[in-house]
């Protein structure tokens, strides 16, 4: 005969795990029976996928919303890629109260006609790749002013590091690295686009309201 029962009281089986017993004549009683195969059965349940951490899924493109700039781009979100970067021109530093700045324009389309000020975070030494390095200069890096960026990209927000650089030969005006993703608890999804949908991130002064 085949006798079934949930297991739930038992400390180490989830309330999903089930217990079989066997009454059949042998020498191994039904308690040992039951033991045996209550055993096996919490393998299974432990083993269902989970993403954990609380970790967010985005695809390789994501629309991102750069606070301080009420501007929204679509970004490549590169794993490949340690920094990030945003499409600006004309980029100069200046000296603002004996703080280091940078004043540069967004390169990105016509429409964006007024300078954007920022406190310079730091300056970032990028290695130039191979098609970009002339015989002439022995320089094999580039300097870029790095600026403090809150991005939001789905209902996610956080304040990265971005460097600042001519982006507009490619087609996505802010690049994404990986330690920025870190920042955003991120799994990349390269098969997928726009996945976390239109930013919506909620601000202190609509938590306040």
């Amino acid at each position: 005969m085949l006798a079934l029962a949930q297991a739930s009281s038992s400390p180490w089986l989830t309330s999903n795990s089930f217990c079989f017993s066997f009454i059949a004549p042998g020498p191994m009683s039904r308690h040992s029976q039951l033991f045996l195969l209550c055993l096996f059965l919490p393998v299974l349940t432990f083993s269902q996928p989970s993403l954990g951490d609380g970790k967010t899924v985005y695809g390789l493109n994501e629309y991102a919303e750069l606070a301080g700039m009420d501007l929204q781009v679509a970004a490549k979100l590169d794993t490949g890629a340690k920094t990030a970067s945003l499409s600006a021109r004309d980029i100069k530093r200046f000296k603002r109260d004996g703080e280091s700045w940078v004043r540069f324009y967004l390169a990105i389309d016509a429409a964006h006609e007024h300078p954007i000020e920022r406190p310079l975070a730091r300056v970032s030494k990028i290695k130039r790749r191979a098609g970009d390095v002339d015989p002439d200069d022995e320089k094999k890096y580039t300097s870029r002013p790095v600026i403090s960026l809150t991005v939001c990209m789905g209902k996610g927000s956080r304040t990265i590091e971005v460097n600042l650089t001519d982006r507009s030969a490619f087609q996505y005006p802010l690049l994404i690295g990986s330690e920025a993703l870190k920042r955003f608890n991120a799994l990349v999804d390269p098969s997928l686009k726009y996945a976390a949908g239109k930013p919506a991130c909620v601000t202190d002064a609509q938590t306040a309201e």
